[in-house]
């Protein structure tokens, strides 16, 4: 706390007063790697912080780091090694201006070596609300406490944030709209705030959905507003497809996500015609890891017996190629629903096949199944979020509700 105070002192002298602040956002954590990761928050005044850092569970102040005066903070973490729970805190100013706020703890493991056989991974759809026009609403205060707002999806995303915050995962999948606008402004409300307990030790990883794209996605004027509202506060992968789709491995398993938005009318979203760069990457992908559990996800979904349905393009595009490079998995939004399919192939159920499920609702009202098909396995429609974990050649993933109710498990062998 000696050198804390000494740093913040110098702080003082070189910018000048130190004003009170608070973190506003986050922190949260993405692109963890094996051996770096990315950790961010936003403070409502303009305020130099402090991060510390170091193996968990005793060594938490091992490394220490100051960022800048600013209202976004962004520290890269490096030289990381795999396989290893950290934890870090994160300081700012206090309102006597003399020195630091009581920390805002967090941790994060790197994600694992080959070697390793075990993964461990929470997944969640969409996160945005129920209406276009919705009142501030503040979630920065005991989310056990009723919320006073007319959106009727900010208690299921609090009471799906509690409960997955319970987890001790790897990392969080989200598979598209975090929030309905695609703007940043509604970000703290639909989707920072009432997941704050999993974003301060679960890595972040996001498939996009044509909300990120703006309402306004078919417009040639619309190119800068993913930019502005989401490439500038994520990090999802340091590769040159950044953020539209990428993959990363752990362990024995290689999630690759893809932007199926071009289907949606997002006019500057990547192609996925078969000569396209998304298409050629996403085969060699695959094709690169001939031994791994393949786990694709996306946010338009290839089948679907919800209120949108399936995508014909998409199905017509992908469903060949996840299937002849062995994916055992796709995980897709798109439906306010929970769905999963039979194992499909050609068209039709068979074993050897790939596993749909959609995770479409962390936030918006539920919609019911409009249609019937043989690939269906299983359909809920309400606020959900899944629970994957692998060992070695078995995979299973548990779905329950915002109530904590077992909807769905399923296992899948490699």
């Amino acid at each position: 706390m000696k050198k804390m105070f000494f740093f913040f002192t110098l702080c003082l002298f070189l910018t000048g007063t130190l004003q009170a602040a608070q973190i506003i956002r986050g922190p949260y954590l993405e692109n963890v790697t094996q051996n770096t990761i990315i950790l961010k928050w936003q403070t409502d005044t303009a305020t130099p912080s402090w991060l510390e850092y170091g193996p968990a569970p005793d060594n938490c102040n091992q490394i220490m780091t100051l960022t800048p005066s600013g209202y976004s903070h962004r520290v890269v973490l490096y030289g990381l090694v795999p396989n290893q729970d950290f934890c870090y805190r994160v300081y700012v100013g206090n309102n006597a201006q003399t020195g630091v706020q009581n920390p805002v703890e967090g941790s994060f493991r790197t994600l694992f070596s080959a070697e390793r056989k075990i993964v461990n991974f929470l997944a969640i759809g969409s996160t945005s609300s129920s209406a276009q026009t919705l009142p501030e609403v503040d979630l920065s205060g005991d989310l056990s406490q009723p919320l006073a707002t007319t959106d009727a999806a900010a208690v299921p995303r609090a009471e799906l944030g509690a409960l997955m915050a319970q987890h001790n995962a790897d990392f969080l999948i989200h598979t598209g709209n975090l929030t309905h606008s695609g703007l940043n402004q509604d970000a703290n409300k639909e989707f920072f705030a009432p997941l704050r307990d999993v974003l301060k030790k679960t890595p972040l990883f996001v498939a996009l959905g044509p909300n990120e794209y703006g309402p306004n996605r078919q417009s040639k004027d619309s190119q800068t507003f993913l930019r502005t509202n989401y490439s500038r506060y994520h990090d999802m992968t340091w590769s040159n497809a950044t953020p539209k789709y990428y993959s990363f491995d752990t362990a024995n398993a290689r999630f690759v996500f893809l932007d199926t938005n071009i289907t949606q009318g997002a006019t500057w979203a990547p192609e996925l015609g078969e000569e396209s760069a998304q298409i050629k990457w996403l085969k060699t992908t695959l094709a690169g890891a001939p031994e791994k559990w393949k786990i694709v996800v996306m946010n338009t979904p290839a089948y679907s017996t919800g209120a949108n349905g399936f995508n014909q393009e998409v199905r017509d595009r992908l469903s060949k190629i996840f299937e002849d490079y062995r994916v055992k998995l796709v995980l897709q939004g798109g439906d306010a629903n929970y769905e999963r399919t039979f194992p499909m192939l050609r068209g039709e159920t068979n074993q050897r096949g790939v596993t749909y499920v959609t995770l479409g609702t962390a936030g918006p009202t539920p919609t019911k199944r409009v249609s019937s098909d043989p690939s269906t396995a299983r359909f809920v429609a309400t606020p959900h979020y899944a629970v994957g974990k692998i060992v070695d050649h078995k995979l299973t993933l548990t779905v329950f509700s915002n109530t904590g109710k077992q909807l769905d498990k399923l296992e899948i062998y490699l």
